[in-house]
């Protein structure tokens, strides 16, 4: 038991320096979300989405996955105490983030023409697309900053790294998008990007630590293990950024730019103010999953610990949410972005589904289960596809956040399927009992937002959530000391 509690503490330490580090990078996105929304409206926010989209899988399919698998090489080349190992690590990923991002930047300026078309459907975005292939040597360039801070387990230095270069990428860009409106967005993208590299560069050369000097093609052999585990990732994340790029083409072909941007707000606030918590718990949670992979009865323990934590901390998340989506967007956007509350209330009733999901998704990757990793998540992007093109199609941007709901049930189902036939992993019905408990919740708050208004909703949204977080608290107290331990940083 006490290991248990040693765990669970172990968790919410992490969670808790790591979600201090992604809220302030939140607060940031929140002023920057502000300001181009006012700024540029739905239809900016919808070029700037198709931009990033279109960035993205680019990088996707140049990357190599180098961001997660190196920092797994990294890791046990410093763990080993062997200095000329350690070198020759660092010498060969250096090696390998230059020339991946150099990849991108080729394949960028040369398709440019190709993307403008597919995207914005002209060739009137061919040069902006050319300089924004910067954007993806910079890119390339700062993830290989940061796995170098993580792989070494340079947590302090991560983390102010990160939050500097959002809030130095935040100030430059803010004039830009002032001063140019929409004509702004490919330059600030350059801007924010070469300004994070700088920054993260610079933390990243305070480490002392020798690099090995290696051509490119002596990095190729010698990084094979690096590339061959994150290839598979790396296509993965293709497949899951091309699924995101084909729906925001259906819906600018099928309905209007402004609902792309619409689209794209919704899911910023799903995905960024909601997802923090899976951000800052999974920086901890992967290495320590994956040192236990080989005991399953120790990571069986560990994913439910970690689901657990998960629904608890979000359950309460997901109710402030349904209740207070309008206020939150008016906060967040402008009141010219509220036709996204519908499409919200519904995603958010998925948001407990994936963070079981999520929890157990992780063990394919701790067992370095690639093609296993792969293939799930190739199924579950073309039900994802599918689901949100149909649900647009039939229900506008309401039918995107049911389609969100149902691919998540489905995943979840999927997922803990896989692992019980593959690994024998078992989950007691004593926790999807307790997951069933915050969805009456969740549910409560779908249909106090629905059929209330006004002052009567808030009073009833209210009550649900207090019930929620109280519940949330007795859960988490039962598991760690946790009352114990707040009244010891008071005294304190």
């Amino acid at each position: 038991m006490s290991d248990q509690k040693s765990s669970y503490r172990q968790i919410m330490k992490a969670t808790s320096i790591f979600g201090g580090v992604q809220v302030f990078n939140i607060l940031i996105q929140l002023v920057r979300s502000k300001v181009v929304a006012v700024l540029l409206g739905p239809a900016g926010m919808g070029i700037m989405g198709l931009f990033q989209t279109a960035l993205a899988l680019v990088s996707s399919a140049t990357n190599f996955g180098l961001g997660t698998s190196a920092v797994r090489d990294i890791s046990e080349a410093a763990t080993s105490d062997d200095e000329e190992k350690i070198a020759q690590t660092v010498g060969v990923f250096r090696k390998l983030v230059w020339f991946t991002g150099g990849l991108g930047l080729v394949l960028t300026a040369v398709l440019a023409p190709l993307l403008s078309k597919i995207t914005f459907g002209n060739y009137d975005y061919t040069y902006a697309f050319i300089i924004l292939a910067l954007t993806l040597l910079a890119g390339q360039l700062s993830s290989g900053q940061l796995v170098l801070l993580q792989g070494l387990l340079k947590i302090k230095l991560l983390a102010k790294a990160n939050i500097i270069a959002s809030l130095a990428g935040l100030i430059a860009s803010l004039p830009l998008f002032w001063f140019f409106g929409t004509q702004g967005i490919v330059p600030a993208l350059v801007v924010i990007a070469v300004i994070t590299l700088a920054i993260e560069y610079y933390y990243a050369s305070r480490i002392k630590i020798r690099s090995s000097a290696v051509t490119v093609a002596q990095a190729l052999v010698k990084g094979k293990g690096m590339l061959k585990m994150g290839f598979l990732i790396s296509l993965s994340g293709l497949i899951t950024v091309a699924a995101s790029y084909v729906v925001r083409i259906f819906i600018s072909n099928t309905g209007t730019l402004e609902d792309v941007g619409l689209f794209s707000a919704g899911f910023a606030i799903i995905g960024t103010y909601v997802g923090l918590v899976f951000s800052a718990m999974g920086t901890d949670y992967y290495p320590r999953l994956s040192a236990v992979n080989h005991d399953m009865k120790q990571a069986s323990e560990l994913i439910i610990q970690q689901a657990e934590i998960a629904v608890i901390i979000l359950a309460p998340l997901v109710v402030i949410f349904m209740i207070f989506i309008d206020w939150i967007t008016v906060l967040i956007y402008s009141q010219k972005f509220l036709p996204i509350s519908g499409m919200v209330h519904w995603a958010m009733l998925g948001i407990l589904f994936k963070a079981v999901s999520w929890a157990v998704a992780f063990l394919f990757l701790a067992k370095a289960d690639s093609k296993i990793y792969f293939w799930n998540e190739l199924v579950a992007n073309i039900y994802l596809l599918l689901l949100n093109c149909a649900g647009y199609y039939w229900l506008g941007l309401k039918g995107l956040g049911i389609s969100f709901m149902v691919s998540y049930l489905l995943y979840l189902i999927q997922v803990v399927l896989i692992t019980r036939l593959r690994y024998g992993m078992y989950i007691s019905p004593r926790f999807f009992l307790m997951v069933a408990g915050f969805m009456v919740q969740a549910a409560s708050g779908f249909a106090i937002a629905h059929y209330l208004e006004s002052w009567p909703r808030y009073i009833a949204g209210m009550v649900i959530i207090g019930i929620t977080a109280t519940l949330s608290l007795v859960l988490l107290n039962r598991r760690m000391p946790l009352l114990n331990m707040i009244k010891t940083k008071i005294k304190k």
